[in-house]
């Protein structure tokens, strides 16, 4: 019988990957909460599956993102809270507060353009640093974060449907500019 059991260390491999990476965000955004800023110039962009199991966000953006969704934290940001399964955080989307609850493994990208750092949960290899340019920041304004959001969901929903694999890769931080 165990004769009949491959072990299939590649797969094994990336899973581990997936889950370090999935790790490595928690342990960040814990920083940032527990300073309540994202430090000196970083910023996170955190797309997600809104369709994702254990995702609470309100029906109207559900509603105006019903695949995937990019949120920003920079400035304009409240009651980030960290688990060990997920996060929530108080955002603003044309005025109006929302408050969502993301699990990681809802997580598709997470990207620091800071750092010139992004993972991608979709794709197959490891994720590594990289560099790209930094010529614009995301908005940061209460009422206009949902627009970074639109533009960057868009340009990575495109990515997205170029890669099909499972694992973890580095993301270009182009996916996250307003277009």
């Amino acid at each position: 019988m165990s004769e009949d059991i491959e072990l299939d260390y590649s797969e094994l491999i990336q899973e581990a990957q997936k889950k370090a990476y999935r790790f490595l965000m928690r342990d960040v955004l814990n920083i940032v909460a527990e300073i309540g800023d994202a430090p000196g110039e970083h910023h996170f962009f955190i797309e997600f599956g809104t369709e994702a199991p254990g995702v609470v966000i309100p029906d109207h953006l559900k509603e105006q993102y019903p695949e995937l969704m990019t949120i920003v934290l920079q400035h304009q940001f409240e009651d980030l809270t960290v688990s060990d399964d997920g996060f929530g955080v108080t955002l603003w989307f044309k005025g109006k507060e929302s408050r969502l609850e993301i699990p990681y493994d809802a997580v598709t990208q997470f990207a620091d353009p800071s750092a010139q750092f992004g993972i991608r949960f979709d794709a197959q290899a490891a994720p590594e640093n990289e560099e790209a340019e930094q010529d614009e920041k995301p908005a940061d304004e209460k009422g206009d974060q949902d627009n970074s959001a639109e533009s960057a969901s868009e340009a990575s929903d495109e990515e997205s449907a170029e890669k099909e694999n499972d694992g973890a890769d580095v993301v270009s931080l182009d996916a996250f500019r307003k277009k």
